[in-house]
């Protein structure tokens, strides 16, 4: 049965802003873990300023784990945790913790890769003169590489916006439920294709925003 497109845009709107609202918040937290264990892992290698091959190690096997695994089978795998920590494993809440997970390890290694890219030599230099291991990370290392890294979180948020489709096909809401709910299971193309244009929008905007943010801070 084709939808009615004089009622049904409100659901389209209300489809945007829950993909919306999954994509801020599990960037919001995801940036918050996924930095902070970026910097571990730089700052725990071998040689460098917090030098600690446990930590290191643990948290550099633990992203080789988790990232390599596709999003839709991380989704499923961890539902009881899911449902243990949310308390559900449907709607837009339950979408976000996973999401949040995966994208911080995906972030992480963000991190990790723009800091390793900074010339030891500042490092050194900043050592030299006497600053602490948290000096050094928030008077030398964010403000270095803080422009690649937004170009890096950027990528990652139009992933965000993939992992919200695919969190929508098993009950997490937004435009990925729509789709398969009106559009791939009724059978509608129409669906489809406003759905997907809505997407394509989303991610658009994610990689001006990204850009803009990123040369500004590259000029600085």
């Amino acid at each position: 049965m084709k939808v009615d497109w004089t009622t049904f845009w409100p659901r389209i709107l209300q489809a945007t802003g829950e993909t919306i609202t999954m994509v801020i918040f599990t960037l919001i937290f995801a940036s918050i873990l996924g930095i902070i264990m970026g910097l571990l892992l730089f700052v725990t290698r071998k040689g460098n300023i917090l030098e600690n091959r446990f930590i290191f190690s643990f948290l550099n096997l633990l992203i080789n784990i988790i990232r390599p695994i596709p999003f839709i089978i991380f989704l499923v795998a961890i539902s009881p945790l899911t449902r243990f920590v949310v308390g559900t494993t449907i709607g837009t809440a339950a979408a976000i913790f996973p999401m949040t997970i995966a994208a911080a390890f995906a972030i992480a290694r963000v991190v990790e890769n723009n800091l390793v890219s900074i010339d030891p030599g500042i490092i050194e230099a900043a050592k030299a003169m006497g600053a602490s291991p948290i000096q050094i990370i928030f008077g030398v290392l964010i403000p270095e590489a803080l422009g690649p890294l937004i170009l890096g979180i950027t990528f990652i948020t139009v992933g965000l916006i993939d992992f919200s489709a695919m969190a929508g096909t098993v009950g997490g809401g937004g435009l990925g439920d729509l789709a398969m709910t009106y559009g791939y299971q009724r059978f509608d193309t129409s669906v489809m294709i406003v759905t997907v244009v809505i997407l394509i929008i989303l991610v658009q905007i994610a990689q001006f925003i990204g850009n803009m943010l990123s040369r500004f801070f590259l000029r600085r």
